[in-house]
């Protein structure tokens, strides 16, 4: 396989055969990666929860070890949601025949994500409902219902509203409303992570604030010609170099001089490892300006070296083949890694009792580490075999996981 191509047939003996449809396998690497990351944050969430972290992280009592894992988590959200919007412009601009709207499929999908956040991920977090949290998926699907909604603006006006959302939302921070007042239910949704519903025996969580999502989203479907079939390969990762190096340039210049983009100013600290989690210690609920241009910036220049070095037949082509394998079905990954933790989790509380007030957990980060490590080639199988029979069948209900 050349080195440069990025669009190729899934068809390598660890990829399905996609019977025509062509898959683009950076794209599948960068979501394996951040599948597999985001498994190491959910490890933490089950076995570390003693040590739970804030947004920003309370750095007096986070250490290096629980930052990182943490930081590195960061890039989960901002991934998916720029990648489900260039997806939906390969989806309408499939390279062979007239272009096809793309709304149909981002209202179904959309609401098929709102349900299965709702009857079939949460219950995966604790077994039971007794609060309900739309997060990152739930964010996911109305970030796709926003974009069918908007899709038919010109280009141009995409891209310039995605802007405006992005660079733009943290001047909406001081804006805030109290339970009583009229406003709070909408802007929950929108801006402030809140409890929709505090009181009574099912209580709502809005966990990910949607406004600027909406942005991310905007801003993926409008760089999705970058990625589309006979786009010039050096020109798309100079493109890709360009816009990271930008993201990258811009955080250091509104975050350095603690200008914009950040609720929380960073401050020297005693050594250089405390002042450089202090510029890194980002707010995510919802994602601040600085936030974003971290994640995206480093997105772009992870796209890049997957599509250079990560195609071969080497050492790094065999790690890419088996992200490409973990990015090619990413929904039944992450409702099957979420259900695999509860049954562990359940099995040792119940195997070694709560040693942690009503919890169990791991003394060290370093055990959250060799967990993830054990899960990752043991949930490769399943993962395996569903990209497998999902490439290979007909059945029309499987696009949407």
């Amino acid at each position: 396989m050349n080195s440069n191509t990025t669009v190729t047939p899934a068809a390598s003996p660890e990829t399905p055969q996609l019977q025509g449809r062509q898959r683009i396998n950076s794209i599948d690497m960068m979501r394996g990666l951040v599948m597999l990351i985001m498994l190491l944050d959910h490890v933490r969430e089950r076995f570390f929860l003693h040590m739970q972290v804030s947004d920003p992280m309370d750095l007096s009592t986070t250490n290096w070890a629980l930052f990182i894992s943490r930081f590195a988590a960061h890039f989960c959200a901002p991934v998916f949601v720029f990648l489900t919007g260039v997806s939906a412009w390969l989806y309408a601009n499939r390279g062979y025949g007239e272009p096809r709207s793309a709304r149909e499929f981002l209202i179904k999908r959309g609401l098929f994500l709102i349900a299965l956040e709702v009857l079939v991920i949460n219950v995966s977090w604790m077994g039971n409902y007794h609060t309900l949290w739309l997060q990152v998926i739930w964010v996911i699907g109305l970030s796709m219902l926003a974009l069918a909604a908007l899709i038919k603006l010109p280009i141009l006006w995409m891209a310039l509203l995605g802007l405006l959302i992005v660079f733009g939302h943290n001047l909406l921070s001081p804006i805030h409303f109290t339970p009583d007042e009229w406003g709070y239910s909408l802007w929950t949704i929108l801006h402030d992570r809140g409890y929709l519903i505090a009181e009574g025996e099912l209580k709502l969580k809005i966990s990910y604030p949607v406004l600027p999502w909406i942005g991310v989203i905007l801003l993926g479907y409008v760089a999705g010609p970058v990625f589309g079939r006979g786009s010039d390969t050096g020109l798309r990762q100079q493109k890709l170099i360009l816009l990271g190096l930008g993201c990258i340039v811009l955080f250091g210049l509104l975050r350095g001089f603690n200008l914009y983009g950040e609720t929380l100013p960073w401050q020297f600290g005693d050594t250089l490892g405390q002042t450089l989690m202090s510029v890194f210690n980002l707010t995510k609920y919802p994602p601040s300006l600085s936030f974003l241009l971290v994640t995206l910036g480093g997105m772009f220049y992870g796209l890049v070296v997957f599509e250079r070095y990560f195609a071969t037949g080497c050492v790094l082509g065999w790690m890419g083949q088996r992200l490409a394998v973990f990015g090619s079905v990413p929904m039944f990954f992450y409702i099957l890694h979420l259900y695999v933790l509860l049954l562990l989790y359940s099995l040792a509380k119940w195997v070694f009792g709560a040693n942690h007030g009503e919890l169990f957990g791991v003394a060290h980060m370093g055990g959250v580490w060799l967990i993830s490590l054990v899960l990752i080639p043991l949930l490769y199988y399943p993962v395996r075999w569903f990209s497998r029979y999902k490439g290979q069948s007909q059945q029309a209900w499987l696009k949407y996981l």
